[in-house]
């Protein structure tokens, strides 16, 4: 049998360990194979080697190193649903842009998708245009908490929730002074924002 060559071995758990980290699932020999111009095959055979030598675990086709041990192994895969409005409301469209995988230990179990801030009436609440915002999927809402909304004219937007039953309507409220309020006799909340992620560049 040749001797196994070392460098490779070494950068066979490099690029296990980085498309682990950055797809949150482990990778198959084929895509390892993909990444690094080999053969699935070989990488098996150089997994097997690596495991007999305890530079990582490879048992019925199950990897397992030092990184996998420490990195998150519970987390969701995400969806991204387009934009939702931040100024005028914009027609409802749920088309799914891509997937983000995120770990559960920081945020949490539940129903969540992203959508992402378009223009400026939420920058008092810290949300940006081109913002990522995580939405837990829930069909009510706490009064004050900024929820995705669909009005009676059916558009979303993205607004702070305030129900005034007294009147029949429900009051929609900007974090930015140059925006009115939108007031609706018919609000379907879709959602609850909870987190928002952004650029700080």
């Amino acid at each position: 049998m040749r001797k196994k060559d070392d460098k490779l071995m070494q950068r066979i758990v490099e690029c296990f360990d980085t498309l682990y980290k950055k797809e949150g699932r482990k990778p198959s020999t084929r895509k390892i194979g993909e990444k690094l111009g080999i053969n699935a095959s070989t990488v098996s055979r150089y997994l097997r080697e690596m495991s007999d030598r305890n530079m990582l675990q490879y048992e019925g086709g199950e990897v397992k190193t030092s990184t996998t041990d420490k990195f998150c192994r519970r987390g969701m895969t995400i969806p991204i649903l387009g934009s939702v409005s931040c100024g005028v409301p914009l027609l409802e469209e749920e088309n799914i842009e891509a997937y983000y995988w995120l770990p559960e230990e920081l945020f949490g179990k539940g129903d969540f998708f992203f959508l992402r801030a378009n223009g400026d009436s939420m920058i008092g609440a810290g949300i940006d245009d081109g913002d990522l915002v995580l939405i837990r999927r829930c069909d009510d809402a706490q009064v004050g908490q900024i929820v995705v909304a669909l009005t009676d004219e059916n558009e979303n937007t993205l607004k702070r929730f305030y129900p005034e039953p007294e009147k029949n309507q429900v009051r929609l409220k900007a974090e930015n002074p140059k925006y009115k309020d939108i007031i609706t006799r018919e609000c379907h909340v879709q959602g609850v924002a909870v987190k928002v992620i952004k650029d700080l560049i």
